[in-house]
């Protein structure tokens, strides 16, 4: 995994959130939120049910407008900028929503050509061969081009869901929750597939997950949200130091323990990425 180096603070970080509030009438979700990520970093995102991590996602890449706070992606200011330079920024990143968010309606090719369409005006046989490698990328068989969404199996659909997030080579990477609802076989698959395409194409992957096995697998940082902040955020290594009753339950409870235990015995090394795409 790639290394955070010491001096990582002279490094300009891919993304920045400060004093970041967001409120939904009289709740407050976040209230003073701070986090940076830096270049080349898969940084977890956790945090107890209603914590407000999928909020944070979408306050970043410009979906939910803050309440207050500032939100920088690649030193731009997300929610400043005019339609042009939105598009300009957003083409940049790529996002994998939770439950995947295919159109039923488009085969998975036409799902991943969707972004090559909202941005470029290519020849037909350019985005089939660009769907194509895409396809191939994430580890399914290029019979699955032509397929629904309702065809596919479950992890199937992630990958098919991730193919579409790469169209446009992004360097930043948003993952909601991408091995949720997966067996655990076909999870573990997919945190090996996350972690080798992040270090090919030197993506940035802000990745919100429960899932402990992931967190242990392929995160270089966790960033805790509770408090309506983040309270935390290391190597796991660190964090289960900490004394707060909901990291220690979370990181040192007994699946956590067990997450721990089975990284310990090489439990991730059981599928390459691009055998398996169940």
């Amino acid at each position: 995994m790639p290394q955070i180096p010491p001096d990582s603070h002279t490094i300009e970080p891919v993304i920045r959130v400060h004093g970041l509030e967001n409120r939904f009438g009289d709740q407050v979700v976040h209230e003073g939120l701070d986090l940076d990520v830096m270049p080349g970093e898969i940084i977890g995102i956790v945090g107890g049910s209603g914590s407000g991590k999928s909020v944070l996602m979408r306050s970043i890449i410009g979906l939910q407008r803050p309440s207050s706070g500032t939100v920088e992606v690649f030193g731009q200011a997300v929610h400043g900028l005019d339609g042009d330079e939105m598009a300009d920024l957003t083409r940049q990143w790529g996002v994998l929503f939770q439950g995947g968010a295919l159109f039923s309606g488009l085969t998975v090719a036409e799902n991943v050509q969707v972004p090559l369409k909202e941005y470029y005006r290519l020849p037909e046989a350019l985005m089939d061969e660009i769907s194509g490698f895409k396809i191939s990328m994430v580890g399914l068989p290029i019979e699955a081009g032509p397929k629904y969404p309702s065809e596919l199996s479950g992890g199937m659909k992630k990958r098919a869901a991730l193919a579409r997030a790469l169209a446009l080579d992004p360097r930043l990477l948003f993952l909601d929750e991408p091995t949720a609802g997966l067996d655990p076989i076909a999870a573990a698959a997919f945190d090996i597939l996350i972690r080798t395409l992040a270090d090919a194409m030197q993506l940035t992957v802000f990745l919100i997950t429960h899932d402990l096995d992931t967190l242990h697998a392929i995160c270089d940082r966790v960033a805790v949200i509770a408090d309506k902040r983040i309270i935390a955020n290391a190597p796991i290594a660190e964090l289960v130091a900490l004394d707060h009753p909901w990291i220690q339950e979370y990181f040192s409870g007994p699946r956590g323990r067990a997450a721990a235990a089975g990284l310990d015995r090489g439990g991730t090394d059981a599928t390459h990425p691009f055998e398996k795409a169940g």
